[in-house]
């Protein structure tokens, strides 16, 4: 029996990363004998078992045939004359097909090092295209390493559209299409993952929305990128460099797919695009079985982005409402996730990235000026049932005008 590291935590010391697990390979045993040696087995598909005292994964060499489509159509042979390279063969990128022994000596039969070296995200061998969420993985890679000055190889990347072309995409399960979109969130390029995704055409299939926004036109004198694709990839660029919130990010990416659909005889106009998009988060969140956190975000600063961005226009009832709408009284974390979203916006525009965005500050002035508004005083003065929450709102009025007033000129 020998025993290997494996995967990401090879890949990630060779890149000078933190190694969060630690994923190791078995060759030359059977199960029986793992669970003689106290190994608990936890895999039901494949033999993976527990160490007895690290509680790290331990998995038997194998390999596998696609049976039927879909990324779980794979039968499995874990029999003890399964060899490392055999294992290492069905891997996807090369960057994790590298195996390291006891002593640290790196077995590398696919060239996993060069491609660490050369920066190229590439597949191992043509079985790659057996697995659809293999395009989902790879731009999620590309995402996570761009900042490192990886790519996807142009082979790979000609794979990837070959699953795209196959119908293979459509058999991913909701629930793993937004597991990997969120680790893509979790990113410092999350762009990337959409880039990526719509170079291999996968873009249109996993999240038509998004991939509707390329080609759309915007005016040129407040987006000089004028795509609006475009702008929705420097906006989620931006978001990343905001928040570590996923679901601001997410937000971002989501904010403008209310512009896909705005009359052409309009264009480059987008006039209600905030309000239109509404219908199309709730779509979209309920097809991929978003977390209700995220729809929620997404569709407040879809809604109300563009009155953050004059916000010192709006009069003092209309402000009331968004805070209403947005339930801040009870939700307050709210106003940061919503104010940094809408700045992923405005600094996501071409020439605009490093402008600052005073409306933050103005929103967050304006409501915590209203929100120190006290009960207790109009309970005093005798105000009973609903009048209290009528009267509560006159007085948050009365205190938003005056704090306008005062600050007139503050955006």
């Amino acid at each position: 029996m020998k025993i290997y590291l494996v995967g990401g935590a090879v890949r990630d010391n060779l890149l000078k990363l933190p190694i969060k697990d630690r994923d190791y390979m078995v060759v030359g045993t059977t199960p029986e004998q793992m669970l003689d040696q106290g190994y608990k087995q936890v895999g039901k598909d494949f033999p993976v078992f527990l160490h007895p005292k690290t509680q790290q994964e331990y998995a038997l060499a194998r390999t596998e045939r696609k049976t039927e489509p879909g990324y779980n159509g794979f039968s499995c042979n874990a029999d003890p004359d399964v060899t490392l390279e055999e294992d290492l063969l069905r891997r996807d990128l090369t960057i994790n097909a590298i195996a390291q022994d006891d002593t640290g000596t790196l077995f590398d039969p696919y060239g996993g090092v060069a491609d660490i070296n050369n920066k190229q995200l590439r597949h191992v061998s043509g079985t790659f295209i057996e697995d659809p969420l293999r395009v989902l993985r790879v731009a999620r890679f590309a995402a996570r390493f761009h900042v490192l000055g990886f790519t996807v190889a142009d082979d790979t990347l000609a794979l990837m559209t070959q699953i795209s072309h196959s119908g293979e995409l459509q058999a991913l399960t909701p629930e793993r299409i937004f597991l990997e979109l969120d680790k893509a969130l979790a990113t410092d390029s999350p762009h990337i993952f959409i880039e990526v995704l719509r170079q291999c055409q996968a873009l249109e299939i996993l999240f038509p929305e998004i991939n509707a926004l390329f080609g759309i036109p915007q005016p040129e004198k407040w987006h000089p990128e004028i795509d609006t694709g475009i702008h929705t990839l420097m906006v989620l660029e931006q978001a990343a460099k905001l928040s570590n919130d996923n679901s601001v990010r997410f937000a971002a990416l989501l904010h403008d797919v209310g512009k896909a659909l705005s009359p052409k005889d309009s264009l480059p106009k987008h006039h209600g695009h905030g309000q239109t998009g509404l219908a199309v988060i709730k779509a979209f969140c309920a097809r991929i079985k978003v977390p209700n956190d995220y729809r929620d975000l997404a569709l407040l600063v879809c809604d109300q982005h563009q009155n953050i961005h004059n916000i010192n226009e709006l009069r003092p009832e209309t402000l009331m409402k968004i805070f209403d709408k947005a339930d801040l009284w009870r939700k307050p974390h709210r106003l940061e996730q919503l104010i940094t979203a809408c700045e992923a916006d405005s600094k996501g525009r071409l020439g605009f990235e490093h402008d600052i965005y005073p409306q933050a500050q103005y929103v967050k002035e304006v409501f915590n000026a209203a929100n120190s508004v006290a009960v207790k005083p109009i309970i005093e003065a005798g105000f009973l049932g609903a009048e209290i929450k009528q009267q509560l709102r006159l007085e948050r009025i009365k205190v938003i005008t005056k704090f306008k007033n005062e600050f007139k000129n503050l955006v």
